[in-house]
Order: structure tokens, then C-alpha cells, then sequence
């Protein structure tokens, strides 16, 4: 991958991948099984989920970019300056001033305890995303649009959101992700109301069994994934963590077991899995083989200690899927 993407001519052709929503600097311990209150040491990178999705689906080969707001400051230039290096197009990505770019803190407890803490008051500028601001050319080409739930948590962030679905039209690929963090909400009633809104925008959701009980009030995967379908989805995805995901169809029902790891850090493998998932569309692979390469990409990243700058290959996924083939 070049270190300095050019993107001089992005503007004359579309985008394979268009994420919308949270970007920040995520500062995770270089200490595991310690509170923050005894950690010494933390490494620096970059993330958000929308962010990282870009990310994953710039490390298998995709043009991708990212609608997202900074603060005005050495954090924010440090997101541009991440972006371009790691692939993503950052011309979308603008500053608010009198804000600061979040930081997000996590504790690492392996193998399945991770606490987020995040720093994003009095308002993320990934939630000052204004509707007059949006490419809705760039939104309606693209192959790929994938947005989150956390966009919808507040104004004018919310608006924007649904004033790019409008002009894009229901078209096909376009993605949410039901990312739901209890912490950006005043309560989960308002948002089950705000996801079953952008449930009729979408054409794919996916989201693991908690995030689809705020969705569609449904935890066990088949119950969930046929709730999602009759929202008028056409590609409903439940990821059921150690017991693999599930994707459903109107006419095609697909599970796959996991890829089992040595978990160091799980936070980033949804959005490793949500790049992945993006290539194989892209490629037209039989969704039992996209769901397999997705799979294999989470778990890569689980195994890693950071999010965005772990995120897998397309040559490091076919290995594994080859070996466990053959």
C-alpha cells in the first residue's frame, strides 16, 4: 500500500466504499489485566468504527472514504495525516471549531472484557455533521454506503444521516451497522425508535445479538435476522461472537462456525468484519464465502492489541481460509 495514496482523480469515479460517523484517538494500554489507574504505558491510534470499517476495506485493495468531523487541533490533523497513510480518502473529513477530537480509552482484560471510555462532551464533531455539508453525489455513487447507529444518537448528525439515505434512495449495498453504545443514548427506547426509522433506508444490516434486541427487540440470531428482513432489509447479518454469524436472505439462510484465537484486544474485530464483508460484496463472492472471509478478518484483529492499523490483508485472510481448506 502507498504510503501517500494519491486522490487527485477521486472525484472522477466513485467510491467503492463510503463510511458516515465516529472517528477518535483511541489510547489502549500496553499493559493488559490493569485498571487505568495502574496503567503507565499507551499506544496511540487511530479509530472510531466508521473510520476503521474505511480502514478495513482499504486493506483489500477498496477506494474508500470516510464523512466525518474533527476538532481544529493536533489530534484532528493527526486523523488526516492516519487516513491518507493507511489508505482512506480523507476529503470528507472537515474540523468544528471550539470542539476537540474525542479520545477513547479501553481496558484490556482478555479474553472477553474490554471497557470503553469515551471522552466526546459536550459533543463529538463526528456528531456535527451538517446535512448541507454531505457529497450527495459522492453518497449516491458509491458502491458501498455504511453507516452506524451511533450517527443517529443526536442533531444535526441524525438529520444528516437521513438526508443522505433520501438521496440515495434505498439503493442496493447500502449498509448499517447497528452499533449500539448505550453510553451516546438517554435511553434505549429512543434508540430502538431512531434504528427502527433507518431500518426502512437500508438494504443490509448487521449487528451482533444485543445490538439486534435494540433493533428489532429480538436476541436469538433466526428470530432476529427474519425481524430485519421484514423491515424490508435484503441482508440481514447477526454475529453471535463465539458461535460464528448468521446471515439471512429471503431465500438462502447461511451460519458459519468461528475462526478461533488468542484474544488480546476484541474491540476492533466488528469493524475488521465489516471492511471484509465489504470486499467479498464487492467481488460477488456466495455469501457462505463472504461470511467465512469476514469471520477470519474479525478474529485477525482480536488478536491484536490495536483496531485500525490492525486490520488484516485480503493475502493474510486467503491464507488462513486455505489452510483451513486444505
Amino acid at each position: 500500500m502507498s504510503e501517500s495514496p494519491d486522490f487527485s482523480t477521486a472525484t472522477a469515479r466513485a467510491l467503492d466504499v463510503l463510511t458516515i460517523g465516529r472517528v477518535g484517538i483511541d489510547l489502549y494500554p500496553l499493559q493488559d489485566g490493569l485498571g487505568l489507574e495502574h496503567v503507565e504505558t499507551f499506544g496511540k491510534y487511530l479509530g472510531g468504527s466508521a473510520t476503521n470499517v474505511a480502514i478495513a476495506a482499504a486493506r483489500h485493495g477498496l477506494d474508500s472514504a470516510v464523512i466525518t468531523r474533527t476538532g481544529n487541533d493536533p489530534f484532528g490533523r493527526y486523523v488526516h495525516n492516519e487516513l491518507r497513510r493507511l489508505g482512506v480518502d480523507d476529503r470528507f473529513v472537515s474540523p468544528v471549531e471550539g470542539l476537540n477530537t474525542p479520545i477513547v480509552f479501553c481496558e484490556i482484560f482478555p479474553p472477553d472484557d474490554f471497557p470503553l471510555y469515551f471522552y466526546r462532551d459536550p459533543i463529538a464533531p463526528d456528531l456535527v455533521i451538517n446535512p448541507e455539508e454531505l457529497d450527495l453525489a459522492a453518497i449516491r455513487s458509491a458502491r458501498i454506503y455504511w453507516s452506524t447507529v451511533t450517527g443517529l444518537c443526536a442533531e444535526p448528525s441524525r438529520s444528516a444521516h437521513h438526508a443522505a439515505w433520501a438521496a440515495r434512495g434505498r439503493a442496493p449495498l447500502t449498509i448499517l451497522d447497528l452499533d449500539y453504545r448505550p453510553m451516546f443514548w438517554s435511553s434505549p427506547a429512543e434508540a430502538s425508535t431512531e434504528v427502527d426509522r433507518a431500518l426502512e433506508q437500508v438494504t443490509i444490516a448487521v449487528g451482533n445479538r444485543e445490538e439486534c434486541e435494540i433493533a428489532v427487540g429480538e436476541t436469538e440470531p433466526l428470530r432476529a435476522a427474519d425481524a430485519l428482513l421484514e423491515r424490508g432489509v435484503e441482508l440481514a447479518i447477526v454475529k453471535q461472537g463465539p458461535k460464528g454469524v448468521l446471515a439471512k436472505t429471503r431465500t438462502e439462510t447461511v451460519e458459519v462456525p468461528p475462526y478461533f484465537v488468542d484474544v488480546v484486544n476484541g474491540l476492533g474485530a466488528g469493524d475488521s468484519f465489516g471492511g471484509a464483508l465489504c470486499h467479498g460484496l464487492l467481488q460477488g463472492w456466495s455469501l457462505q464465502r463472504i461470511l467465512q472471509f469476514a469471520n477470519v478478518a474479525g478474529a485477525l484483529v482480536a488478536s491484536r492489541r490495536e483496531c485500525s492499523t490492525a486490520m488484516p490483508t485480503t493475502a493474510e485472510v486467503e491464507s488462513i481460509l486455505e489452510g483451513i481448506r486444505s
